[in-house]
């Protein structure tokens, strides 16, 4: 379950960030820009290395997209910009990776209970 950005302290917290290294975002999108302009438009701004988009749902008007943010120093609130700028919206913020270096997953056995 990701972070919902309807909070004031999330939006605080990712703005003052100078450290992101990734972000996973739940996107929902138009069908146009096609999802190649869109990771051509985020791998352009400032701090970001790599883009990678999923998309995971298909219907008439929009499509549900994983986007994923890599690099060092990812300035949120200019991502944030760059997807409103071309007709998406952030649903939630569901992975952020901060600091010297990205500390993966470790999946512990609390994680299949919680998936069921």
């Amino acid at each position: 379950m990701g972070i919902f950005l309807n909070t004031r302290t999330t939006k605080v917290v990712l703005s003052r960030c100078k450290m992101l290294r990734r972000l996973v975002l739940d996107v929902l999108k138009p069908h146009n820009p096609s999802v190649i302009t869109l990771s051509e438009a985020l791998s352009k701004l400032e701090g970001v290395e790599g883009v990678n988009i999923i998309i995971y749902e298909i219907d008439q008007q929009v499509e549900n997209a994983k986007v994923i943010i890599g690099g060092n120093g990812i300035d949120f609130e200019s991502v944030k910009k760059t997807l409103e700028d071309m007709g998406a919206a952030i649903h939630s913020v569901d992975e952020v990776a901060a600091g010297q270096r990205i500390i993966e997953e470790v999946r512990t056995p609390q994680d299949r209970s919680a998936r069921m």
